[in-house]
């Protein structure tokens, strides 16, 4: 079936970097949400998170190789008793978190990373640190989502009448993926979807409302090629890819976007490039990959239809070839939007200070099909994608309360009109607040 939301579009630029104000902090610090004195809870829940992440980092899981992540996490969650698991024939693992009414808050992460099995995998605990290729991006993440039912049973926001929570351990959200798991899981859902919300690992206090959209294309230049000397009139096609790259790179520079009219923040980047057949032949083929990125729809048209004349059009005696090789929808939501308001607000009555911030996740499928999304974290880390990643153990707690209570507040129907205008007034304070940082 196809899934609709409600009030989610590609807004524009909804993701400057905005610190939640001190005042709004305490003023939420007593909402509802978990009981204050679930301390238990929430220690066994982190430890069962940390233990799993440890195991589903020894499985190897690039873009379309997840099926053994896969078929583990789907045992743990019919273990764990969510009802109607299954994995779908894309490869998502779809469980029922919570039965109730209406359209059903989605909660995603996703099972790929971006190592293959050429490299070894594992994960050690060092110095109050998970560090092992993948476990922030987006591992623990997936080991996550299993602590949604338990946690959501004992929240105190929506539990009279709320909407039905799904969990989805999505494919194909890195690289080449494209995502490729999230997007069939929102053209085929068991239930109308009306809000996503995406889960990153090491996320912890930022709430993403804007998606950053990319388009990547793989180009290949040729030319008759010859000697350096002899033939030095002839076209090279290393000279041709290289002044390629430059009037590409030369598109991301501020004053191009501004000058054109063009809101937001443009990228551009060249991160491979190959060719040449020896030092002293005129080049016949060169190979480079671009990585075009936007922060609204508006500015990745501008930034792909600029670049297409540059890469299409390599001059005489040249031949090109542009392949797409992949495609993000940019997206947003206002950081006035009470899904947004819903995670700062439970982060608040963690403690915990939060901003909004603009990446590209499993949330910008939703965006591209008018599904109000957002994106947060369970902990912090750094080093993603790199072997020697990690998180960091002791906050995993506060961020699994953080998840529940928004994914709680997300899905309560039964909110007053008084408590949705506090929320987005909320949202609203802190996008007022001075801080324009960008993290993309």
């Amino acid at each position: 079936m196809s899934a609709h939301g409600t009030g989610a579009a590609a807004l524009g630029r909804a993701g400057d970097t905005t610190e939640q104000p001190a005042g709004v902090r305490e003023g939420l610090a007593g909402a509802p949400g978990l009981p204050a004195d679930a301390p238990d809870l929430l220690s066994g829940a982190a430890e069962r998170v940390i233990v799993r992440t440890e195991r589903l980092c020894l499985l190897p899981a690039p873009p379309f190789g997840e099926a053994a992540r896969a078929a583990v996490v789907a045992d743990w969650w019919r273990a764990d008793g969510l009802a109607e698991v299954r994995i779908d024939p894309t490869g998502n693992v779809w469980g029922l978190a919570r039965r109730g009414a209406g359209p059903a808050v989605l909660v995603a992460a996703h099972l790929d990373t971006v190592f293959g099995p050429d490299v070894e995998h594992g994960a050690r605990r060092q110095d109050g640190r998970l560090v092992g290729p993948g476990v922030g991006d987006d591992t623990i993440a997936v080991a996550a989502l299993a602590e949604l039912p338990r946690l959501l049973e004992a929240e105190l926001v929506g539990a009279a009448q709320a909407r039905p929570v799904w969990v989805l351990a999505t494919v194909g959200e890195e690289g080449v993926g494209n995502l490729a798991g999230i997007t069939a899981a929102l053209a085929d859902p068991p239930a109308p979807v009306g809000a996503v919300i995406a889960v990153e690992g090491n996320y912890l206090g930022r709430v993403t409302v804007t998606g950053v959209g990319s388009v990547r294309f793989a180009v290949t230049v040729t030319g008759p090629g010859g000697h350096a000397w002899e033939r030095s009139a002839t076209p090279s096609a290393v000279h041709a890819a290289a002044e390629m790259v430059s009037r590409l790179a030369a598109l991301a520079a501020p004053q191009a976007a501004e000058g054109a009219g063009v809101g937001g923040r443009t990228a551009v980047n060249v991160g491979r490039i190959s060719g040449g057949e020896a030092i002293n032949i005129r080049a016949a083929s060169c190979r480079f990959e671009v990585d075009l990125r936007a922060d609204t729809a508006a500015g990745l048209a501008w930034l792909e239809r600029r670049a297409r004349p540059v890469i299409e059009e390599p001059g005489a005696e040249l031949a090109v070839e542009a392949r797409e090789i992949g495609r993000r929808p940019a997206g947003g939501i206002p950081a006035e939007h009470p899904l947004a308001a819903a995670a700062f607000a439970a982060l608040a009555r963690r403690g915990l200070a939060a901003r909004t911030h603009a990446a590209s996740t499993d949330a910008n499928a939703a965006y591209a099909a008018g599904i109000p999304a957002i994106t947060i974290g369970i902990t912090h880390g750094e080093r993603e994608h790199t072997i020697d990643e990690w998180i960091d153990l002791a906050p995993v707690a506060d961020g699994l309360a953080a998840l529940a209570d928004t994914a709680a507040r997300a899905a309560a129907v039964a909110d007053t009109a008084a408590q949705a205008a506090a929320m987005a007034d909320t949202a609203a304070q802190a996008a007022r607040t001075d801080g324009s940082e960008r993290d993309a």
